[in-house]
């Protein structure tokens, strides 16, 4: 009930509206098919990489895994691994991340902590953050300021011709 009359209130009231009953759909004849989009090679994108640029697999961290890790790509160890990997890509070891086992691999970039021997790598690199316990084989060596490692270090000798060792001083020291 209204308390004042105005235009509106002497209209008559609406009834609601029906929704129309629903159809049904007849189902197709047995010799066609429903209209389905087609994705050919020719109407989609296809997203190439470049030659010798191969994917990166990463173990994040927070994270603890257990196997063996084999293949072409790159990998980057954020979290912890127990285990060997042999990789014809690059390995990196990121600072506060711990690899466990073995490692074969074009170049090895340690920032954190690597238990275990480095065999046949073109080119390793400990930086101030890395620690390594093992032995290692490869082409040539960049330690740097600050790093730890123990075990026996063998490169050069594998046919690469002179070998390359880096030494980085992270501070000048005293001067003369």
């Amino acid at each position: 009930m209204a308390l004042w009359k105005g235009p509106e209130s002497e209209k008559e009231p609406v009834a609601p509206m029906k929704a129309p009953p629903p159809q049904a759909k007849a189902p197709p004849p047995k010799d066609e098919r429903p209209a389905v989009a087609s994705i050919t090679p020719e109407s989609s994108p296809v997203r190439t990489m470049p030659r010798g640029e191969a994917k990166e697999s990463v173990i994040a961290a927070g994270l603890t895994i257990e196997g063996k890790i084999e293949g072409g790509g790159h990998v980057r160890i954020a979290g912890r691994f127990n285990g060997d990997v042999h990789v014809e890509g690059n390995l990196t070891i990121e600072p506060g991340a711990k690899l466990t086992g073995e490692v074969r691999a074009k170049t090895v970039v340690i920032g954190g902590e690597l238990e275990g021997n480095i065999d046949a790598a073109s080119n390793v690199e400990l930086t101030e953050s890395g620690v390594l316990t093992g032995d290692v084989k490869a082409g040539s060596l960049t330690v740097s300021a600050g790093s730890r490692m123990r075990g026996k270090v063998e490169f050069g000798w594998e046919g690469k011709g002179s070998a390359t060792t880096t030494v980085r001083k992270s501070d000048p020291g005293p001067a003369s």
